[in-house]
């Protein structure tokens, strides 16, 4: 079954762009995943489709037919690594795609002129993700999409690019290597249609919907549980005053409202004062939920009142 990054990655295979966009997003690819030898590049991926766009952006804008050959993964025993290798121009590529300068040095990051602009930005960082980026599933994990790349420069790059968007991402160290990673799902969700990746977008909000319902509906049925424990709590503090309260002077000095919410509250024990305010109306007697909680105000201090009584008494 593929991964979510998987589906992303394929999605993003046959998008047709500008030339400025398909030399920005071969530099990104480039930088973050190429084997740069004296005579040819070495470009590897376990995606064949993936080296397959990559394949296609060097034959329409360089007009040669790179090597393609495979190889099995057997330290990890998993997919097999497709590689695709460039021996022809190499000189002219590399100084097209700004990965060295004049003198066949390296350049350490991309310069500004090859991403000028926010298309080419956004093609940029789609390179980087097609060979260094993830993103988790939202139905089985927490939100959470990451680059790891391997060089410190490289980093900042990919995060300047990112916040140039306002996706809020960080770096971290780990290990030898350097994550970029953005923790928010709106961040996320943006991120992937900036890209393209729409129907990846879909299924991402739809389960983002989902989620925050689900985590809605739990958060209201935690309050109700809350207020549900709470009213019972009250309740029993009311009937333990209406029980002491008559016990030991009965009802006949509490005025008669007052005794009307007692009689109410000993009938329907576990209903909150907005519940016993509704019974009492259809009955004919008109108190609303703030003026049951003056009555039972009256009845708590009453009874407080007759336990100090009783407590001076037998001292």
């Amino acid at each position: 079954m593929k991964s979510f990054t998987t589906e992303i990655k394929e999605e993003l295979i046959d998008l047709d762009l500008t030339k400025e966009e398909d030399i920005a997003e071969l530099s990104g690819f480039i930088r973050n995943n190429a084997n740069i030898l004296e005579k040819k590049i070495d470009i590897k991926n376990e995606n064949m489709l993936v080296i397959k766009r990559m394949y296609t952006l060097f034959k329409k804008n360089f007009n040669i037919l790179p090597k393609n050959y495979t190889e099995i993964n057997k330290i990890f025993n998993k997919n097999h690594i497709y590689h695709l290798k460039i021996d022809q121009n190499l000189e002219f590529i590399l100084k097209a795609l700004n990965i060295v300068d004049d003198n066949n040095n390296i350049l350490d990051r991309v310069e500004d002129y090859l991403i000028d602009d926010d298309l080419s930005k956004l093609a940029y960082l789609r390179g980087v993700f097609l060979t260094c980026g993830s993103v988790n599933d939202p139905k089985k994990s927490r939100y959470h999409l990451e680059f790891i790349t391997s060089f410190k420069e490289e980093a900042i790059v990919i995060q300047r690019l990112l916040n140039h968007f306002d996706l809020n991402s960080r770096i971290i160290k780990r290990d030898i290597k350097f994550m970029i990673y953005i923790k928010e799902a709106e961040k996320i969700s943006d991120f992937l249609k900036m890209i393209h990746a729409y129907k990846s977008v879909l299924y991402y909000e739809n389960v983002r919907v989902y989620r925050e319902q689900k985590n809605l509906t739990n958060r209201l049925n935690n309050m109700e549980q809350a207020n549900t424990e709470k009213t019972m709590s009250s309740a029993l503090k009311q009937l333990e005053d209406i029980d002491f309260i008559t016990r030991i002077e009965g009802m006949d000095k509490l005025d008669k409202k007052t005794k009307e919410a007692c009689e109410y509250r000993l009938k329907y024990p576990e209903s909150s004062f907005s519940e016993l305010s509704e019974i009492m109306k259809a009955d004919g007697i008109i108190i609303t939920k703030s003026g049951l909680n003056h009555r039972f105000r009256k009845i708590a201090e009453e009874a407080e009142y007759l336990r100090k009584k009783v407590a001076r008494t037998k001292k």
